[in-house]
């Protein structure tokens, strides 16, 4: 019998997610997944390596959102106005990749979650909840066969790190709304963490495409071109898309 296809899910965070204290000017705290079958992370990594190597040289530069808007650390070089006009042709050229990875994420706008939920609400817990369904009907909307997804999640902390687990474990024993425990079983696999400094790609993309997405979400009729540029690469099906869950429901 032929083994399911395999998935990696990269996620990582744009926002904080507590609900006590927050940035006004930026209420809101997405969690983004990005979604690459096996056979694809090395096309991937490599696309993303040869564009490390054209502006650095090397492929040790961690890319990060912060870094690369405000110019700073590795990214200083982006004050030269026509490197970072190349630089952000490059990033889209590699972004717009049809067919090598799908956005499965959640952003929850903080102040409505306050109103509708209270000021207790595990927001990070309830962007995983949904991140992992959307990718299960997306990883079953892609193949008769299904699939295995192995989770990639950056290291916060001790204590984070495993109230993170627990939380997952507790997942997997109680199953999920449309998920049944089963089900959920049969789809994931291992639940990994990794630091920054281990440069793992996936993570560095979706926080790449974390922050764009959330200045969607805070003004979908403001000028977004990052957003134009991963659009198309967010998880839909039957006109709906189904990858970029807002929460709560409007």
């Amino acid at each position: 019998m032929a083994s399911k296809p395999k998935y990696y899910l990269y996620i990582d965070e744009c926002g904080d997610h507590t609900l006590a204290s927050y940035d006004r000017n930026f209420p809101i705290f997405t969690l983004c997944g990005i979604l690459v079958p096996v056979k694809k992370v090395n096309t991937f990594k490599k696309a993303i390596d040869e564009l490390k190597t054209e502006f650095w040289n090397t492929t040790n530069v961690i890319l990060h959102s912060r870094d690369i808007r405000k110019c700073e650390k590795e990214c200083e070089i982006l004050f030269d106005l026509d490197v970072k006009k190349r630089f952000y042709e490059r990033v889209n050229e590699v972004l717009s990749i049809q067919g090598i990875y799908v956005i499965v994420c959640c952003s929850v706008q903080k102040e409505q979650c306050i109103e509708k939920h209270g000021m207790d609400a595990d927001i990070y817990g309830i962007a995983l909840k949904y991140v992992i369904q959307r990718s299960i009907f997306c990883v079953d909307d892609t193949s008769s066969e299904g699939g295995v997804i192995d989770v990639i999640v950056e290291r916060r902390g001790k204590r984070e790190d495993t109230a993170l687990l627990n939380y997952y474990n507790k997942l997997r024993f109680t199953g999920m709304h449309y998920i049944s425990p089963e089900r959920l079983a049969e789809h994931m696999g291992r639940f990994e963490f990794s630091k920054k400094t281990e440069n793992v790609f996936g993570l560095q993309i979706a926080d790449l495409i974390a922050y764009p997405i959330s200045r969607y979400v805070l003004n979908p009729n403001k000028q977004n071109p990052a957003f134009d540029v991963i659009s198309s690469n967010i998880y839909t099906n039957n006109g709906k898309r189904l990858g970029l869950k807002i929460f709560p429901d409007k």
